[in-house]
């Protein structure tokens, strides 16, 4: 049996790629990318049972992270209603559409169409893809009766400690993205720009922007490729105006005359209004006399 990366998700018929609990920016920008990669070849997911907060949000395709483990089926829910009063359930189909009757048992009252809920669940994947984290304990979902029987698969920086049986891609590497990026290339799958730059700004974050003890030369060769491949580096947000010293930026385009007058030179233009028009002994030549002494 083959267990290459490549095979493995050539034999697959569905995929999900599982985030740890709590991610790092870079294990979401590296999970992100793998699924945005492998959403062309095969049905993909990815999962994540935290949420996505705002830091997050520059990641290209970050909505696409579900909450919902799986949707393989389809749950439907009657809610505040006694279920004991429920006789028996009919399906038909009649011209290619399905019809769900629910038929109450005498003396009781059928479900209301505001106490229907509906919502899918069950994991239709036969590869899942664990990105980052240290054991199992960082994906809890792993206990799901979902998952028994669905072929695992780790990609981190560390070998993921575990009691299953789970083949391990893991290897040094001054982020995930940087492994990710390099599992893509090895493999010959296609990449898109979003993904390169995705991986880019995982990279950056995850090396502590190529300060980290972790980064090699094969950090900056794959960093190169991602830029070949049409990954941008976003650019830095620049601080709000409010956040530098009072004086420190113009507040009027350049050319245009400040309206607002110094209060100095405000005094000054006063005095010299009130020399213009001095009194007529003022101009008068001035003689001093002295006087004896004996």
């Amino acid at each position: 049996m083959n267990d290459s990366f490549s095979s493995l998700i050539s034999s697959a018929n569905s995929i999900l790629v599982l985030l740890p609990s709590k991610p790092y920016f870079d294990q979401v920008a590296a999970g992100l990318s793998l699924y945005l990669t492998l959403k062309d070849q095969k049905p993909t997911t990815i999962f994540s049972s935290s949420s996505m907060t705002v830091g997050f949000n520059r990641l290209i395709g970050v909505d696409k992270i579900s909450s919902n483990l799986g949707d393989k089926n389809l749950v439907i829910k009657f809610t505040n209603y006694d279920g004991n009063g429920i006789d028996k359930v009919k399906a038909d189909l009649e011209n290619g559409e399905f019809i769900l009757t629910v038929i109450p048992k005498p003396g009781f009252n059928s479900p209301k169409k505001e106490q229907l809920s509906l919502s899918t669940a069950g994991v239709s994947a036969d590869l899942l893809i664990l990105i980052g984290g240290a054991s199992d304990s960082h994906f809890p979902e792993l206990a799901d009766k979902q998952l028994q029987g669905v072929k695992i698969l780790h990609i981190g920086t560390r070998v993921l400690t575990s009691d299953r049986g789970i083949m391990s891609f893991a290897k040094p590497g001054s982020s995930v993205s940087e492994l990710i990026a390099s599992t893509i290339k090895e493999n010959g799958i296609p990449m898109d720009s979003d993904s390169a730059t995705n991986l880019i700004m995982g990279i950056e974050e995850g090396s502590s922007h190529f300060e980290s003890s972790e980064v090699t030369p094969e950090t900056f060769e794959i960093f190169a490729h991602l830029l070949r491949n049409g990954g941008q580096r976003m650019p830095k947000t620049i601080p709000e105006p409010k956040s530098f010293p009072m004086g420190s930026i113009p507040t009027q385009p350049f050319g245009q005359k400040v309206s607002q007058v110094d209060p100095v030179l405000e005094q000054i233009e006063a005095k010299e209004e009130i020399v213009e028009n001095p009194p007529q002994d003022w101009l008068q030549p001035k003689i001093y006399k002295g006087t004896s002494v004996s």
